[in-house]
C-alpha cells in the first residue's frame, strides 16, 4: 500500500527550505488547515442547517453576504488569532484590516489575507466553492502591524494556496517552491498528499469567461473569444467553454487539465472586479509556480502596484501559451484606448 502522508508532516518535512523561519510559516499554514476543515464540515451540511441563504448584511464592495460568507469568515479569523503566528488578517469581507493583539502573536511575523468564500454565490444551489489566501511577512518594524504590510506587491508573497470544497475537498499551496495539492479524508479527519508537484499544461482546450457580458467586453477580449471558436484542428479548437463562477472551481479545473480564465475589464466594472490582494495574487503565485502565466491583459499581476486594501484589476491566468495568445490579442488596443461611452459601453477611439 502507498504510505499516506498528511499535510502536517509535508510541511514539516519542508521547513528546511525556508532558513529564515523558526516553524512560525509551517505553523500558519497548519492553522489554516485546521480552519479549512472546519468550514468545510459546514458547507457538506449546509443543506440540513439554517446556514444557507442571505446573511442580511453587505460587504465592503456593496455586495449581499451569505450566511457561510460571514461563518467562513469569522472561523479563519479566529484560527489565525488563536494561533499566535499572524500579526494583522485581511479579509474580503471587512472594511479594513484587523490588528491581533495578543500575548501569543505580539512577536507574529506574518500577515494573512484572505478570501473566506470565494464564489459564495453559488452556495445555494450546491455548486463548487472555495477559500483563498496569501501570505506575506511583516515589513513594518515599530508597533501595530498597518496597512504597508498588505499593500506588498504579490512577487513577495511567501506562500498561497486555496480551498476547494466539492465533490471533495482539496487544499493546494505553494511556498514558492512548486505546487501540492492535499485531499481531505473524512475517515481520519486529515488533509493527505494527493497531488505532488503540481503542474498546468501549457496549453488547453477550455476557456473560462462569463460570455453574458460579451457586448461589453473590449475589443481584444472579443478577438480572442471568436479565436476560441473557429475551427482549427492543428490547435484543437474549438475550445470548450466552460464557467461555473467560482474563481477557486474554475482554475482548479483549468490547472488539473489546462485551460484559461478571463474576468476582463466591463462598463461596469472599469477597473476588472475581482479584487488583487486577495484573488489575484494568490491566484497568479500559484499557477506561475505550477508553469502558467497571469496577467491583466497587459502586464504580469505579481508586478502590479498595490495601492488600495480592495483595489480591483482584470485578470488572464491559466495555461501560458493560452495566455499569451489572449495578450498578443490586447496588445492590438492600448488600454489606454479603452473607456466607456454616454451609454456605458467599453469602446475604441
Amino acid at each position: 500500500m502507498k504510505a499516506v502522508k498528511t499535510l502536517g508532516q509535508f510541511i514539516i518535512e519542508k521547513q528546511a527550505d525556508f532558513p529564515y523561519a523558526k516553524g512560525e510559516l509551517s505553523r500558519l499554514l497548519r492553522d489554516i488547515g485546521i480552519a479549512a476543515k472546519i468550514v468545510n464540515r459546514e458547507v457538506n451540511k449546509a443543506g440540513l442547517a439554517d446556514i444557507l441563504g442571505d446573511a442580511g448584511t453587505m460587504n465592503i464592495q456593496g455586495e449581499g453576504q451569505k450566511k457561510l460568507d460571514v461563518y467562513a469568515n469569522e472561523q479563519f479569523i479566529s484560527a489565525l488569532k488563536c494561533g499566535g503566528e499572524c500579526c494583522m488578517v485581511a479579509s474580503e469581507e471587512n472594511d479594513d484590516c484587523i490588528n491581533i493583539e495578543s500575548d501569543i502573536s505580539k512577536d507574529a511575523k506574518y500577515v494573512v489575507a484572505i478570501d473566506p468564500l470565494d464564489g459564495s454565490s453559488n452556495i445555494d444551489v450546491n455548486v463548487g466553492i472555495g477559500t483563498i489566501f496569501s501570505i506575506y511577512r511583516r515589513i513594518s518594524t515599530e508597533g501595530k502591524a498597518d496597512l504597508k504590510d498588505v499593500l506588498q506587491r504579490g512577487t513577495e508573497q511567501v506562500a498561497a494556496g486555496y480551498v476547494i470544497y466539492g465533490s471533495s475537498t482539496m487544499l493546494v499551496y505553494t511556498t514558492g517552491k512548486g505546487v501540492n495539492g492535499f485531499t481531505l479524508d473524512p475517515s481520519i479527519g486529515e488533509f493527505c498528499l494527493s497531488h505532488p508537484d503540481l503542474r498546468i499544461p501549457d496549453d488547453g482546450v477550455i476557456y473560462s469567461i462569463n460570455e453574458g457580458y460579451y457586448s461589453h467586453f473590449p475589443d481584444g477580449v472579443k478577438k480572442y473569444i471568436k479565436y476560441c471558436q473557429v475551427e482549427d484542428t492543428k490547435t484543437q479548437r474549438p475550445y470548450t467553454s466552460r464557467y461555473i463562477g467560482s474563481m477557486v472551481a474554475d482554475l482548479h479545473r483549468n490547472m488539473i487539465k489546462g485551460g484559461i480564465f478571463i474576468y476582463p475589464l466591463t462598463a461596469a466594472a472599469p477597473n476588472g472586479k475581482l479584487r488583487l490582494v486577495y484573488e489575484c495574487n494568490p491566484m497568479a503565485f500559484i499557477i506561475e509556480q505550477a508553469g502558467g502565466k497571469a496577467s491583466n491583459g497587459y502586464n504580469r499581476i505579481l508586478e502590479l502596484e498595490v495601492t488600495e486594501l480592495h483595489q480591483r484589476t482584470a485578470i488572464f491566468i491559466g495555461s501560458k501559451n493560452m495566455v499569451n495568445k489572449a495578450e498578443e490579442m490586447m496588445a492590438c488596443f492600448s488600454p489606454q484606448l479603452i473607456k466607456k461611452n454616454f451609454e456605458g459601453e467599453v469602446c475604441l477611439q
